[in-house]
């Protein structure tokens, strides 16, 4: 099996197929993505055909020492960050919580829980819910998630932490600490 930088190589050098598997490989790690910062699933979809065509035009372009995923993630982003901005406003419509994929650490009495989590992300400034979203959902590292995001590694773990103590807080009001009897 070809990696996708491998895959990216041979694109770039005319294979049909192997944009195909690109496509394939990450048709649904985008729309998690780009639905989880757009809202509305048809904008979504929108927003990854443009990024697959931004990919195939710009093809010839990626340079061969450079990870796929990342650079395919930042054209993804900035076009649900250019549609926000055209909106006007993060949001037209909330997003359909039943459509949205449940990480496999939700607990499995996890439907009520699961709510509380989106929820509460949502609430989170933009940066900090990038990172998070790059970094927890998507599984990068911080080094692969700054270069998404164009911050410094280090940027992106201090925004990382300012979103998990948020997010503690909000999730578990008590602090975590025991409740008196």
């Amino acid at each position: 099996m070809m990696t996708d930088e491998e895959l990216m190589i041979a694109c770039a050098d005319g294979a049909d197929d192997a944009f195909g598997e690109l496509f394939r490989r990450y048709t649904p790690i985008l729309l998690r993505l780009v639905q989880r910062h757009v809202g509305r699933p048809a904008d979504a979809q929108d927003i990854v055909q443009q990024t697959f065509l931004q990919l195939h035009r710009a093809r010839r372009d990626f340079r061969r020492d450079t990870r796929f995923r990342p650079w395919i993630m930042t054209i993804a982003l900035n076009l649900s960050r250019d549609l926000l901005r055209r909106r006007g406003r993060r949001r037209e419509t909330a997003v359909d919580e039943a459509a949205l994929p449940v990480p496999d650490t939700t607990p499995v009495d996890g439907g009520e829980a699961a709510r509380r989590v989106r929820s509460a992300l949502s609430e989170l400034p933009r940066e900090q819910r990038e990172v998070i979203e790059l970094h927890w959902f998507e599984q990068l590292s911080f080094a692969e998630s700054a270069g998404i995001v164009g911050a410094t590694s280090g940027a992106v773990r201090v925004r990382a932490h300012r979103g998990y103590v948020t997010l503690r807080k909000s999730l578990d009001p008590g602090g975590g600490r025991p409740q008196e009897a």
